[in-house]
């Protein structure tokens, strides 16, 4: 009778947990992303987690937010370890064989950060005839991607974030950054002796990463998304974070 009653407590513990996960979504992230996701007081903040939370509120759920390395969030979102994956990241062919996508929730260029002083001044100088100086980028991203297919895997250097690839422009370790024009604007407000090129090197859009056999959760974000976007709660998130006229 004891193992009955201790077989039928573990059977409700298990339904329990189960039900708990169900009704949370889980989102990875890289925390190092301004204004998209960064700490604040300890929490993490910014246009994903807000529109995550506004998504998750939507479909009745609790929203957890794990910040985590960026090249690990597709490959954690595929095997299931998190619901989604949210961290200005772009639809590329590379993660569409891995995942699939929502819609598109927010766009995003990528600019070059050099050193006030430069001797480059346009997109164009990154591939001129003798360039063989590194490029910094922060790794699995976009921004590492277009330029490795561009310029080739040595002339690029991945770091691990944002901050640590402009920390190596200051130190001379690179000679630009290829990154998200708004991380961009706040590293630059934060680093004395650097600027934004005026030209853009591409422009992209964000959208959600979510497993491919997970179809209904991927319907769901996309109506939230809909919903959303209609009832303007998605432009008032982004502009909380983005001045229009920066």
């Amino acid at each position: 009778m004891k193992k009955i009653l201790a077989m039928v407590l573990a059977l409700a513990m298990m339904l329990s947990v189960a039900g708990a996960l169900a009704d949370t979504l889980i989102m990875e992230t890289n925390a190092a992303f301004p204004p998209y996701e960064f700490y604040e007081d300890e929490k993490i903040v910014g246009i994903d987690a807000e529109i995550a939370a506004a998504i998750a509120e939507k479909l009745g759920m609790d929203l957890e937010i794990v910040d985590t390395d960026f090249g690990a969030i597709i490959g954690d979102v595929q095997t299931g370890k998190c619901s989604i994956g949210m961290a200005g990241m772009s639809v590329t062919p590379e993660r569409l064989q891995s995942v699939s996508f929502s819609d598109t929730y927010a766009t995003g260029v990528q600019v070059i950060i050099v050193a006030e002083d430069s001797d480059i001044v346009s997109v164009d100088d990154l591939g001129a005839e003798g360039a063989d100086w590194k490029i910094g980028v922060q790794e699995a991203t976009t921004g590492a991607i277009y330029c490795a297919d561009d310029y080739g895997d040595d002339r690029v250097d991945p770091y691990k974030t944002g901050a640590d690839a402009v920390a190596a422009l200051k130190a001379g370790k690179v000679k630009c950054v290829v990154i998200d024009s708004e991380p961009a604007k706040k590293f630059v407000e934060a680093n004395e002796g650097l600027k934004i090129l005026d030209t853009e090197y591409v422009t992209e859009e964000y959208a959600i990463a979510i497993a491919q056999e997970n179809t209904e959760l991927l319907d769901n974000i996309n109506q939230a998304l809909k919903e959303l976007t209609e009832d303007g709660t998605i432009q008032t998130i982004i502009e909380k974070y983005i001045n229009a006229e920066d």
